[in-house]
């Protein structure tokens, strides 16, 4: 009889104007449980952090998947984050060995999977599994801002994480987008413009 292992998936980056929209998958293991699981952005950077370890160490398994900014330019940002989604279930699938028999995802849309899969809303407070997808995906795109702030310090990356503050529209007027940037978002798409 094979187990019924259930994957919770959330993205992160929709919202911001720059770097790719990063998904996580987790199928978190019964027998280890992890304490303090919730949304990411209610959460500590610190503890997000030690949080994402414990995940990385407890978890039955975990994915990460993308979708890069000319692939979000390309199919559009809801496109982009299903295809995010679906990768990192994929890239979980390699971990676990198998397909989970289920995929619970955050929000209100499904990727295509070949599997049973449910969208729940505000999924990452009510899931444990989603709260841990969730915490993957943030950690490891507040990292990939991180790794664009030291190549477009102008920016300010490390600080707003590409989100269209009062501060990155201000570097954006000065500097114009660099290659991070999402073309087709109104703030980028009307500076190419002029």
């Amino acid at each position: 009889m094979s187990i019924l292992w259930i994957c919770g998936v959330d993205e992160a980056g929709r919202g911001p104007l720059v770097g790719s929209v990063v998904a996580g998958a987790v199928v978190l293991d019964p027998n280890q449980p992890i304490t303090g699981l919730r949304d990411s952005k209610k959460l500590s950077p610190a503890r997000r952090e030690e949080l994402y370890i414990e995940i990385m160490q407890k978890a039955r398994a975990w994915g990460v998947g993308e979708a890069s900014p000319s692939e979000i330019d390309e199919l559009n940002i809801l496109q982009a984050t299903l295809l995010a989604m679906r990768r990192a279930v994929e890239a979980l699938v390699e971990g676990l060995g198998e397909w989970p028999s289920k995929a619970l995802i955050d929000g209100n849309r499904c990727p295509v999977l070949p599997i049973a899969s449910e969208a729940i809303i505000k999924g990452d407070v009510k899931e444990p599994a989603i709260s841990a997808a969730s915490i993957i995906a943030k950690v490891t795109r507040d990292r990939q801002m991180h790794a664009l702030h030291l190549r477009y310090p102008q920016y300010g990356f490390d600080q707003h994480m590409g989100y269209p503050t009062e501060v990155h529209m201000r570097a954006l007027q000065q500097y114009g987008p660099c290659v991070e940037h999402r073309q087709t978002f109104s703030p980028v798409r009307n500076l190419i413009r002029g």
